[in-house]
C-alpha cells in the first residue's frame, strides 16, 4: 500500500477547525490522490481531514476509528466549521457511510467481532496509545502498540480495506522533544508496516 504524506498545517484556517475556504483547497489538492492508501495527515489537530478521504469512497463502508476521543462532538461554533473533534458526526451523514465503530481501549476490542459485513476504512489517532508508545498534544489512552497492531491485523484479515489514515503526535512548536518525535516516527513506521504489503 502506498504511503501518502499530506500536510496542510501551513494553510490558514486549518488548525483544529477548518474553514469552508480551506476545506475547498484541501479537497482540490487531494482530488488526484487515491483513498486506497495509507495517509499520514499530521497531528490530531487535523484529524478532520479523514472526512475528505471518506468523501472519495463510492461504495458502502464502515468507518473504524482508533482514538482516545470519539470526535463526534458539537463544535464551539456549532455546525459552521468542520473540527478535529466533530468530523465523525459529519462522516455519518455521508451517503456511503453505513456504520462507524469507535475503539478507545483494549476493552473495546470485542466490538471488532461484530463489525458489519462491509468494507472498512481505518482511521488511527496516536493518542489512543499510552505515552510509552506515542507522545501527542492531546490526552492519551492506555492501549499498547502490540494490542493496536493485533486489532488492526484482525480487521484486515476479515474485511476488505478501502483505505487508512494516521494522525497524532506533536510538534516542536508545541513542545515536542527530539525523543518524542523519534518515538512517534518509530510507532508510525511500525503501524505502516502492517499495511505496506497490502494491495487494495
Amino acid at each position: 500500500m502506498e504511503r501518502i504524506n499530506v500536510d496542510f498545517s501551513g494553510l490558514e484556517g486549518t488548525n483544529c477547525y477548518c474553514s469552508a475556504e480551506s476545506a475547498a483547497v484541501i479537497r482540490q489538492e487531494i482530488a488526484g490522490l487515491p483513498a486506497a492508501a495509507f495517509h499520514c495527515i499530521g497531528t490530531g489537530d487535523y484529524h478532520y481531514q479523514t472526512l475528505f478521504w471518506l468523501e472519495k469512497l463510492q461504495e458502502p463502508f464502515c468507518l473504524v476509528l482508533f482514538d482516545n476521543h470519539p470526535d463526534d462532538q458539537d463544535g464551539a461554533f456549532g455546525g459552521e466549521l468542520l473540527s478535529c473533534g466533530g468530523w465523525v458526526a459529519a462522516a455519518r451523514r455521508l451517503p456511503c457511510c453505513r456504520a462507524d465503530v469507535w475503539i478507545r481501549s483494549a476493552a473495546d476490542f470485542h466490538a471488532l467481532e461484530r463489525l458489519p459485513e462491509l468494507p472498512v476504512y481505518l482511521s488511527i489517532d496516536l493518542d489512543v496509545l499510552s505515552k510509552a508508545y506515542a507522545r501527542t498534544d492531546w490526552d492519551q489512552g492506555t492501549m499498547n502498540l502490540d494490542g493496536l497492531q493485533e486489532a488492526l491485523r484482525r480487521i484486515i484479515a476479515s474485511r476488505r480495506l478501502l483505505g487508512v489514515d494516521l494522525c497524532g503526535g506533536n510538534t516542536v512548536q508545541k513542545g515536542a522533544s527530539p525523543e518524542d518525535l523519534a518515538l512517534n516516527a518509530s510507532t508510525g513506521e511500525a503501524l505502516y508496516g502492517i499495511f505496506r504489503e497490502i494491495l487494495i
